[in-house]
């Protein structure tokens, strides 16, 4: 599903944490985030970066409008533009992109027809290739995720009534799309949101997880066997409207998961807008505290048990209580964020703005 626009660039931020819960973990977790904030990196850029990976504290790749794809590799001081030329000719959407070390990603674009594609690179950028076009007009692809170099998925909006998925064994020099017997029927109006690149993800060599909005429900699917059959569950995150639903999972391990979302129409009021899940997504409970606004992105921070972020137009927030409660961190625009296993996190959005989260953890 395609979503419609919602802030600057400047040059460092950061704003320190509001009070801690008061468990023990959630204490521990809240005082190693205590002072954390965004530092703010110039990229140069004026694109939309809804497309984002982290992969260290020093490496990073995000994508998004104009075809635009850049990559530092010195923790923010400097960008390569490495934009697919194709990708700029045509001005393609690109709304994710994963990454596993600073010469090997995997870029999604999205949009009807031919507009969604898979793009490749094996040398830092320096050349892509297209190793998928999508053939089928009535597809609209939204995520992509990758269980570890070589398995990898990507969601499409229903196709005669059903998601579609694709998948590739070889680190997505080529695709192919699964049988869909094993996937539940979608309900009218259902479909992905191509928000910030986690309406698909993964944790473990199996495991994987569909969020969804549009529908009568906000609907969450789970699947054990790297997307050949589905389990759905509902989130509890309101949708009813095509500006409403789950956006964004974060799974810490194959069975604890965060969900947020809302209404991403500007002023329009967000209730409940986040959720977790402590049995791999077979059921959800709301957030009792959560997030004041529509998010769009959620990740879990490496080495505290119990933080995680999530971030939208007008704020990110954070949770120390493994995603029970949240709290205001820092104002400012993002529409995706991302943590590497050294505990490097970075957040992305509009107008070319990138952040990496600096702290004392």
């Amino acid at each position: 599903m395609r979503l419609l626009g919602v802030g600057t660039c400047a040059a460092a931020l950061a704003v320190g944490l509001l009070a801690a819960p008061a468990h023990a973990q959630d204490n521990s977790d809240a005082q190693a985030l205590r002072g954390a904030g965004w530092a703010l990196k110039d990229t140069g850029k004026d694109a939309r970066f809804r497309g984002l990976a982290a992969v260290s504290r020093s490496t990073a790749w995000v994508a998004g409008t104009k075809g635009t794809v850049l990559r530092t590799v010195d923790g923010g001081r400097s960008w390569r533009d490495v934009s697919p030329p194709g990708a700029v000719a045509e001005g393609l959407e690109l709304r994710d992109i994963e990454a596993f070390d600073a010469r090997h990603a995997v870029a999604l674009s999205i949009g009807e027809g031919a507009a969604s594609r898979v793009l490749r690179t094996e040398d830092g950028g320096a050349t892509w290739a297209e190793t998928f076009r999508n053939p089928d007009p009535r597809a609209f692809y939204d995520c992509l995720t990758f269980f570890d170099p070589r398995h990898g998925l990507a969601v499409s909006d229903p196709v005669d009534g059903k998601f579609r998925i694709l998948s590739t064994d070889d680190g997505g020099r080529n695709w192919a799309v699964l049988p869909r017997t094993g996937m539940p029927d979608a309900l009218a109006g259902e479909a992905g949101f191509a928000a910030s690149g986690q309406c698909l993800v993964s944790a473990g060599p199996r495991d994987v997880w569909l969020a969804t909005g549009g529908g009568a429900a906000g609907r969450i699917l789970h699947s054990p066997d790297r997307g050949r059959t589905w389990r759905v569950a509902e989130s509890g995150i309101p949708a009813g409207d095509p500006a409403k639903g789950v956006f964004a999972l974060a799974f810490r391990d194959r069975t604890t998961g965060l969900a947020v979302g809302g209404d991403y129409r500007t002023g329009e009021a967000s209730p409940r807008a986040a959720a977790v899940s402590a049995d791999a997504g077979r059921t959800w409970r709301p957030a009792s505290t959560p997030p004041p606004a529509y998010r769009s992105g959620a990740a879990w921070l490496p080495h505290l048990r119990t933080a995680a972020l999530a971030v939208g137009p007008t704020g990110t927030d954070v949770t120390t209580d493994a995603g029970r409660t949240w709290k205001p961190l820092a104002e400012g625009s993002f529409d995706t964020v991302d943590c590497a296993s050294d505990g490097g996190c970075w957040a992305a959005g509009e107008k070319g703005r990138v952040g990496r989260l600096e702290g004392r953890w």
